[in-house]
């Protein structure tokens, strides 16, 4: 496999924020999750669960409710304000004032023009959705107590609402208020107490579903606004509920860190009558459940430990197949990482801040395997803090760590960094050029001499760094007209090529000796997930959501043979069924021959010069090589050298041909950080 001296570093203190809120678009497959920070995270469920976009948050914009109308996505909070989110720039698009106080809720009616709101101060607020923004349209009868939670009837005359012991049914074309629920506090339960239902569901056939903090799941009739049925699920909170798109299935979140399931099947073998039965229970949670949602196949759900868990229906999925497999996404599909090679630092990207390192070194030589003594320690040598609300969209240190930079949604900030054995000096470059506004993705050239800027429309901004003035040099725009954002920018070591990747699946390559489009990438229909170009052969390597590889040949704009080859054979079945997307591409200078790529679980070294593997032999065969005679090791190795000692693996960067340094982040530390499980909850004044 070749032997490098790794670098591990376990300082990188990245801690994901807890899930919010949950919505799924069963037309587009795409999920949007809301983050405790105010961040919105897209994923595309078609491509294998690929996280393709991030909206940054910022501070006091927290979100407690989302909601698909169409292919828009609407969001809405404590701060009293309805934000619809611009999915092409990754930013709020607008933002509306309810006033109404804190939102607790937003759902919309199923034929996409209106949106109701659920208020602090007992209002329903309804919206109507126009081509380019929402309009307030009126409220429904007021309540003494605040909206919790909504769900429109699918037909859309009606609408239930949770509140504080009790559930209303409005009319929704005159407002009024039908049918009033009164929820029970329980056995045993003090009469103070008050029951919150968290969550409701109105069915087609007017069967309304509520979950409260008494820990029940009862099923009432709309039409008579009577209780038919009380599962008493949990000691604690009922938090979250999720239907089934047929309507046969409903799923039940808790503080408890368990997930139920609800099935409308027969409870008895030979009726023919069906009710609301208690299936299954799922736990594969630490904390509280917060957001679920029910797709044809599976139970999505998220919540306090951040992780967002995707798990199959058994009696819906193909056994043994990638669907039937338990998924955990716990780490974000982007590098928050970025190393300057030369002079020997990482770049470590926080919502709030940013953090540039120098890294440690090590003395003596040993055998693989062994843990070489520390000479020097690791040293933070900049703690920068983000001006604005805004939070940290991407960033990125030169490979001379003579600049930083970093933008938000509001703009793009450089510095010039001055750092000997003991000083370190950090100046902001004051005037940058006007089209250096905002930014998706950044990057620098190999010899820090330009500045990269994935902008609006897939264009890129290319920016001269110069100590005395920065200028804009061009802007490269792709000749296709896609409007979707760039998430990847590769730049060669001979500063000839620049690669971009957007959301569309397409990668372009300008020439930046000419400045102007090379070439498009043939598109194929997943989305790349990291790529890379051959320093020696200027080969671009592309990897994609579905763990496809291809190699194309930027001289000759076509495929090279090997990745003919390989499309012809293909990957071997263990490959294709991981589930983490490869997150980065690098060359072994000592070998061109060499594609290093990994992802959250391992490390791969691709040798083009060996066999591909065949379906029927062993991926994982590096151990195995070791105990074979020589002759007998050549005979049975194949291109793709997989190390899976790695701990979540977050970056991975070759610094020279002998060194590697592995940025890891073990779950069981953010599992250890995160608070004692809350069981009672209390709203926020």
């Amino acid at each position: 496999m070749g032997e490098f001296t790794v670098h591990r570093v376990r300082f990188f203190d990245y801690m994901p924020s807890a899930i919010r809120a949950m919505a799924f678009n069963p037309r587009t497959e795409r999920l949007a999750v809301a983050r405790a920070d105010g961040a919105v995270e897209i994923f595309n469920f078609a491509d294998n669960y690929f996280q393709e976009k991030v909206i940054p948050g910022r501070d006091g914009g927290t979100v407690e409710a989302l909601c698909w109308v169409g292919p828009r996505l609407f969001g809405a909070g404590l701060n009293g304000a309805i934000t619809e989110y611009d999915l092409e720039n990754l930013r709020p698009r607008y933002s509306v004032e309810a006033y109404g106080g804190p939102i607790w809720t937003v759902s919309g009616d199923s034929a996409g023009t209106m949106l109701a709101v659920g208020c602090e101060d007992g209002t329903v607020k309804m919206f109507e959705i126009l081509d380019e923004t929402i309009r307030f349209q009126r409220n429904l009868e007021r309540q003494k107590g605040r909206i919790i939670s909504l769900s429109w009837h699918p037909s859309g005359a009606l609408i239930a609402a949770g509140m504080i012991d009790m559930i209303r049914i409005f009319d929704a074309e005159t407002g009024r208020a039908t049918h009033r629920l009164l929820v029970e506090r329980g056995a045993g339960a003090s009469k103070s107490r008050e029951v919150v239902v968290w969550s409701v569901v109105f069915l087609s056939d007017h069967t309304i579903v509520s979950g409260d903090s008494a820990g029940k799941v009862q099923f009432w009739d709309g039409h008579t606004g009577t209780l038919v049925r009380t599962h008493l699920v949990t000691k604690w909170d009922v938090l979250a509920l999720a239907v089934s798109q047929d309507e046969s299935s409903v799923v039940a979140g808790t503080s408890e860190s368990i997930v139920v399931q609800f099935q409308f099947i027969s409870s008895t073998v030979g009726r023919q009558d069906n009710e609301w039965v208690r299936t299954r229970t799922f736990k594969n949670h630490s904390h509280d459940v917060r957001a679920l949602v029910h797709t044809e196949t599976a139970v999505v759900s998220g919540g306090m430990d951040t992780q967002l868990v995707v798990r199959p229906l058994l009696d819906k999925v193909e056994k043994n197949t990638q669907e039937s497999s338990l998924r955990k996404i716990a780490f974000p599909h982007r590098s928050l990482v970025c190393c300057a090679k030369k002079a020997g630092l990482l770049l470590f990207q926080f919502p709030e801040h940013l953090e540039l390192w120098r890294l440690g070194e090590s003395e003596g030589h040993g055998r693989a395997g062994d843990s070489l003594p520390v000479k020097r320690k690791p040293e933070k040598l900049i703690h920068l803090k983000r001006k604005g609300d805004d939070h940290i969209r991407c960033s990125a240190v030169s490979p001379c760590g003579g600049w930083l930079v970093y933008a938000t949604v509001s703009g793009v900030r450089l510095y010039r960094i001055q750092h000997d054995n003991n000083n370190i000096g950090v100046t902001k470059v004051s005037k940058l050029p006007k089209s250096l506004c905002s930014a998706h993705q950044l990057c620098f050239s190999s010899d820090s001499s330009k500045l990269f800027a994935a902008s609006g429309l897939s264009s890129v901004v290319v920016v001269a760094l110069d100590p005395l003035e920065c200028k804009h040099l061009h802007t490269l725009r792709p000749k296709s007209g896609s409007r979707q954002p760039v998430h990847l920018l590769c730049v060669s070591d001979d500063g000839k090529w620049l690669a971009s990747a957007n959301t569309d699946c397409e990668v372009h390559v300008y020439n930046l000796k000419k400045m102007k489009l090379h070439c498009k990438v043939p598109v194929y229909s997943s989305c790349p997930t990291a790529i890379g170009i051959n320093p020696v052969t200027s080969n671009l390597v592309t990897v994609h959501a579905d763990q496809q590889v291809f190699e194309f040949s930027l001289q000759q704009k076509e495929y090279t043979e090997w990745s003919r080859r390989l499309q012809q054979r293909g990957l071997h079945p263990v490959w294709l069924q991981r589930d983490t997307p490869v997150a980065h591409i690098t060359f072994n200078p000592r070998n061109p021959a060499h594609i290093v790529l990994h992802d959250v679980f391992m490390l791969c070294i691709i040798d083009q010069s060996l066999p591909l593997p065949e379906a029927r032999t062993p991926l994982l065969n590096q151990m195995m090589l070791r105990s074979l005679p020589e002759a007998e090791r050549s005979r049975q190795s194949h291109a793709f050298k997989i190390c899976k000692s790695f701990q979540h693996l977050l970056s991975m960067t070759l610094l020279d041909d002998q060194s590697l340094v592995a940025v890891e982040r073990p779950l069981l530390d953010i599992v250890s950080q995160l608070p004692a499980p809350v069981r009672q909850k209390k709203f926020a004044t």
